[in-house]
């Protein structure tokens, strides 16, 4: 199960910096727009503590951690809707991922060009939300143009309900709001998500800032990140990282931050398989049941599913590994309607 995270923002906002110390991938970073013109994609591990100490208690081989997407695509500008720089492919590109993060600019670099001549990261936030609202409309439109029609022939069934929703998206859009802001009933949810509308997904505000800077009060959900410290720490060996973290006063990197809260902007949570072969993070969304959780790993496993062998975390570790845990009655059988938990360990029966 592969989730897409698209960093965005204006030209020269830190993006590309980020994107390569995220993935401590070498991509094209230069002091002026469109630099980046085919988006980066970069894999990139989840930070999880608890997934080290599995691998301890069960004496495992191998560790493998779950992984999450980054795409890095290029800087859109005013008018990218129509075209402006190179709009209609860098909003075909953020269509096709399933969360934004925006990365604006707060810190301060004579340097370094503004492509507006100034710093404001509320301005910056609010243009690419207008672009990205505005090819939303142009696309709620089209569909609009193409389903009255039906009203008159009545051949279409749903035509009357599809025009009710796609004036109510058109009117959200035309005052510059977000899809995402907009309650939505469970009938509308199925034409919103088929039309791939770029406000619709989950985003999160990277503020790129100097060292030790603020972030802005009125830009939320936001993390602040500095990407110069982060390509810093990228290019250090892990304990030199740590120790510059420390001094810096950190707990953990901007990164680990960003990326955590990507998972979490996204739904995600985390449940492991451990033995001595391997131990292993795997991903799902929230309100997973366990046969689907199961057909992460393989679709034989959701199929010919039995039960899951379940046991928290807390209790694996607590109770020394699966043997331990089986002996002092915390390992459960769950069935197909369980919900798995975050951090769950699970054991998967099944039969072909």
């Amino acid at each position: 199960m592969s989730f897409q995270v698209g960093i965005v923002g204006l030209p020269n906002v830190g993006k590309s910096t980020l994107f390569k110390a995220l993935t401590r991938k070498q991509v094209v970073i230069e002091n002026y727009p469109f630099a980046t013109i085919d988006p980066n994609v970069g894999v990139v591990e989840v930070p999880d503590e608890r997934l080290n100490k599995l691998t301890v208690i069960s004496k495992s081989a191998k560790t493998i951690p779950t992984t999450i997407e980054f795409v890095d695509i290029a800087g859109l500008v005013k008018n990218a809707h129509q075209g402006e720089g190179l709009g209609n492919q860098f909003l075909a590109n953020i269509r096709e991922v399933d969360a934004v993060v925006q990365v604006v600019r707060a810190f301060h670099d004579p340097n370094v060009i503004h492509v507006a001549g100034a710093i404001n990261p509320k301005d910056d936030v609010e243009v690419i939300n207008i672009e990205l609202a505005m090819a939303d409309l142009a696309t709620v439109e089209k569909r609009l143009a193409t389903t009255k029609p039906k009203l008159k022939t009545g051949q279409d069934k749903t035509a009357a309900e599809q025009v009710a929703i796609l004036e109510k998206l058109q009117q959200t859009l035309q005052q510059g709001k977000p899809i995402r802001d907009l309650p939505l009933h469970e009938e509308e949810k199925p034409l919103v998500k088929e039309l791939q509308l770029l406000t619709a997904k989950p985003v999160l505000y990277v503020i790129n800032t100097d060292e030790g800077g603020e972030l802005p009060a009125d830009i939320t959900p936001a993390i602040g990140v500095s990407a110069k410290i982060e390509a810093e720490l990228a290019d250090l060996p892990a304990a030199d990282a740590k120790a510059m973290l420390k001094d810096l006063g950190l707990a953990e990197s901007g990164l680990d931050k960003l990326i955590h809260a990507a998972y979490e902007l996204l739904h995600l949570i985390t449940y492991f398989t451990s033995g001595p072969k391997e131990s292993r993070a795997w991903t799902i969304t929230k309100g997973t049941k366990a046969p689907q959780a199961a057909g992460v790993i393989h679709t034989d496993f959701e199929h010919g599913f039995i039960r899951a062998e379940t046991i928290s975390y807390a209790d694996f570790v607590a109770q020394g590994g699966e043997v331990g845990a089986r002996d002092a009655g915390k390992l459960r059988l769950e069935g197909k309607e369980y919900v798995v938990q975050d951090g769950d360990v699970m054991h998967f029966r099944f039969s072909v």
